[in-house]
C-alpha cells in the first residue's frame, strides 16, 4: 500500500497562485498513491470559488473514497478542513474536534482544528490530523490523536506544524513507528520550492511494515508530500 500526506494548501498552485485541481490531482498520480490524507482543503460554501475540493480531487485521481472534515468555518462562510481519499472502500468516517485552549498564551495565529478518523476495507484505521502554530493547541491536538488511537492496524498522517525533535511528539512515538526513519537521508518537507523544516509525518503502528518513505522533490502546493510503501 502506498500512503500520501499532502497538505495541498486548498489546492491554490504555488507558481501560478491560483486554485488549480488538475495540479494536485497530478502530484498525487505521480506519487502513485492508494490513499492521501489531505490538510487545508475546502468544502462547498458561500465563496464559489471554493467548490468541494475533496470530491474534485477523488474525481481527478481515480481515489474515487472520500471523506471530508470540517474544522472550522473561514473565508466568509466555507467549511475547511481535513479530508481523505482513498482507493479502498471507507466503512465508517466521523470528525473528531479538537479543542481549542481556554486560555491562548501564543504568539502565532490560532484556528480550530480537527482529527478526522476513517476505517477503511481490511480493519485498518486512518486519522488525518493537522496541528496548529502554537504549543498549547500542539498539546491539545496530541491528546486528543492519543485518545483515538485504535488497537487494529492503524496509518496517522499529516502537517504536524513540528521539527521531529519536539517534545510533543515523543508519546505517539511510543505506539507507532516514524516511516521518516527510512529515509536514507534527512528530507523536508516546507516550504516546497527550498525547504527548510520537515513539519509533516506519516506514522504507523508497530505492526506494519514499512518498505520505504520519501518527500519527492514535487512543488504543487506550499509543502511536498510525505509518501510511504507498506505491508499491511
Amino acid at each position: 500500500m502506498k500512503i500520501m500526506s499532502f497538505n495541498a494548501q486548498h489546492c491554490l498552485s504555488f507558481f501560478e497562485d491560483k486554485i488549480d485541481y488538475q495540479v494536485m490531482a497530478d502530484a498525487i498520480k505521480k506519487c502513485g498513491a492508494d490513499i492521501v490524507g489531505l490538510n487545508e482543503i475546502y468544502n462547498k460554501g458561500i465563496v464559489e470559488e471554493f467548490d468541494n475540493q475533496t470530491a474534485v480531487l477523488a474525481k481527478l485521481t481515480g481515489l474515487t473514497n472520500y471523506y471530508f472534515a470540517e474544522a472550522t468555518i473561514i473565508n466568509g462562510g466555507n467549511p475547511y478542513g481535513n479530508a481523505f481519499i482513498s482507493k479502498y472502500p471507507i466503512i465508517s468516517a466521523e470528525t473528531i474536534p479538537v479543542p481549542d485552549p481556554e486560555t491562548k498564551n501564543g504568539k502565532e495565529y490560532y484556528e480550530t482544528r480537527c482529527l478526522l478518523k476513517a476505517r477503511i476495507e481490511g480493519g485498518i484505521t486512518i486519522l488525518v490530523t493537522h496541528f496548529g502554530l502554537n504549543e498549547d493547541e500542539q498539546r491539545n491536538a496530541m491528546e486528543t490523536v492519543l485518545k483515538h488511537l485504535n488497537d487494529e492496524k492503524c496509518i496517522l498522517m499529516g502537517d504536524f506544524n513540528m521539527v521531529p525533535e519536539n517534545e510533543i511528539l515523543k508519546p505517539i512515538r511510543k505506539y507507532m513507528k516514524d516511516t521518516a526513519d527510512c529515509f536514507e537521508i534527512p528530507l523536508l518537507s516546507f516550504p516546497s520550492d527550498k525547504p527548510k523544516v520537515k513539519i509533516d509525518y506519516i506514522f504507523v503502528s508497530k505492526d506494519i511494515e514499512v518498505v520505504s518513505a520519501e518527500i519527492p522533490a514535487i512543488i504543487a502546493s506550499d509543502h511536498r508530500p510525505h509518501t510511504a510503501e507498506v505491508i499491511i
